[in-house]
């Protein structure tokens, strides 16, 4: 019965903010978040939120550094673009350097098509509409079956279960969330491939407050302030 009441729940949540994407969001300039490593503050991903009569544009930054021992170990360092008309996907661009290296994506709905163009630094090609950008400000990566890596282009399949509702505690304010998983539908990935998030949302104002994960540390993304 539980499992049940989870399915309804879920369907109620995604059939209404599909149908009202824009209005989620049309009053939100910024969204701020903190990047922790084993509850040491590291780094920010920010997005700056644009909008016009049927045009949506998100802005995001994100920086981090890991250090050991004095040494940068692991660090990013990445700006992208993206542009929603009429709530779809058109646009998306992203540069990265990851550890130095350079990561890119370029993304251009073909209308003729009806896909998404995508020229990336690990991937170049077509690809269906359905495919969501793998960010972190918004609930649609939560209803799709595959995201596009927002660092490189790749396509990556994935599952997404609800577990539970809780309530969370983010800079002394409380949220009442529904925790849900993510996960790469492919099981044979190797582990520094695979998807494998815990991810909190505020179903009242679809937005994601809270994504943990486990690579080399435990690591959180909470957010700090809405605009």
């Amino acid at each position: 019965m539980k499992k049940i009441f989870y399915i309804f729940l879920l369907g109620l949540i995604f059939t209404s903010t599909a149908q009202s994407r824009m209005s989620h969001y049309k009053n939100i300039s910024k969204i701020e978040m903190e990047i922790f490593r084993n509850d040491e503050l590291i780094g920010y991903s920010n997005y700056y939120f644009e909008h016009g009569d049927d045009v949506m544009t998100i802005k995001n930054y994100t920086q981090f550094k890991v250090k050991l021992l004095g040494v940068i170990i692991f660090s990013i360092s990445s700006e992208a673009i993206e542009k929603y008309q009429n709530n779809k996907l058109v646009f998306f661009k992203s540069n990265t350097f990851q550890n130095n290296k350079e990561k890119f994506v370029n993304l251009k709905y073909d209308k003729s098509l009806n896909k998404f163009i995508i020229d990336g630094s690990s991937f170049k090609g077509e690809a269906e509409i359905h495919n969501v950008i793998g960010n972190w400000w918004g609930h649609k990566i939560l209803s799709a079956n595959s995201q596009i890596s927002p660092l490189s282009g790749s396509i990556k399949e994935q599952t997404v279960s609800l577990l539970k509702r809780e309530t969370i505690e983010l800079y002394d304010k409380n949220y009442e969330v529904l925790h849900f998983k993510l996960k790469s539908k492919n099981e044979n990935l190797p582990e520094e491939k695979k998807l494998n998030f815990d991810i909190w949302m505020d179903p009242q104002k679809s937005l994601i407050v809270k994504i943990a994960y486990e690579r080399m540390g435990k690591w959180e993304y909470r957010l700090k302030k809405i605009e």
